[in-house]
């Protein structure tokens, strides 16, 4: 029985940069959840330093911020996302979905020429 394989992958480049992919779309989606870039990190299992550089590359790629934050103090500081980042996060996944669905013939047949199991 042939392997199931997954889907292609959608990156978006903006000049040298991927301006969105997988790893992007689900950090704006887990600091959604979390409200917080720290926890969105570890949830997907990259330090804050990884997770914070990743929104400040996506915040310089766009015409608008995608993250939103606030600053540490008594309140504990937090992210969110922008109106505008749910707009491309929708595109994102809107355009992945038209992908998945466009190669999914091919993908099977691809999959039948690995090896078994």
């Amino acid at each position: 029985m042939p392997h199931r394989i997954g889907g292609a992958k959608l990156r978006i480049h903006f000049g040298e940069d991927i301006a969105m992919g997988p790893g992007k779309a689900a950090l704006l989606e887990a600091i959604r959840e979390t409200g917080s870039i720290t926890a969105a990190g570890k949830r997907l299992g990259m330090s804050y330093k990884r997770a914070w550089n990743l929104v400040d590359l996506m915040n310089r790629c766009f015409r608008e911020p995608l993250v939103d934050t606030a600053t540490g103090g008594g309140g504990g500081g937090g992210a969110h996302l922008t109106p505008f980042a749910e707009t491309v996060l929708a595109r994102y996944r809107a355009m992945q979905r038209t992908a998945d669905t466009a190669l999914a013939g091919d993908l099977a047949a691809f999959a039948r020429l690995l090896k078994s199991g």
